[in-house]
């Protein structure tokens, strides 16, 4: 089967606009925050746009070293466009584009699952931290499942600390 899309890297041929409508439509933004969701992905080392004609339908993006260490974020397809391989699609791109570099992934819980298909593995040493963040935003990410508990202890930790 072909893809019937095309895949686009420069982030001066997309419409920021819909980036952020997609990241929030795949609901890994609260809110279309068109500033900065451009500044995070201009300063991105990758960049993956999939795009339907001028639209964009699916995005991802990378922060690497390119020798050891790799972060992908913000893997988005919208809604309309799931199930068609598009997200299969920026993640092989990605993956391809960081062979032989620790890759770190931040997901929405919902789709945690799906990147075991891609050799990812959970991690229980991972920490978080958002200094930028509002009360706000972080009752959402809360309220969706991005963070365990506070204070949650695994039970191999119980009673070490």
């Amino acid at each position: 089967m072909a893809f019937a899309y095309q895949i686009e890297t420069d982030v001066d041929k997309v419409n920021f606009q819909e980036v952020a409508e997609v990241l929030h439509s795949a609901g890994l933004a609260k809110e279309t925050d068109i500033p900065n969701t451009e500044k995070a992905f201009r300063n991105s080392d990758l960049t993956i746009f999939i795009k339907d004609g001028d639209r964009v339908i699916g995005v991802g993006r990378a922060l690497t070293d390119f020798v050891s260490q790799s972060a992908i974020y913000n893997v988005a397809v919208d809604s309309a466009y799931q199930g068609q391989h598009v997200g299969h699609t920026i993640i092989t791109l990605l993956l391809e584009k960081l062979k032989g570099t620790n890759i770190i992934l931040y997901t929405h819980p919902q789709t945690l699952t799906l990147y075991e298909k891609y050799g990812f593995r959970r991690n229980k040493t991972a920490f978080s931290h958002f200094s930028h963040g509002s009360e706000e935003g972080l009752k959402w990410m809360e309220d969706e499942g991005f963070f365990l508990p506070e204070g949650y202890r695994f039970e191999s930790e119980i009673g070490r600390y």
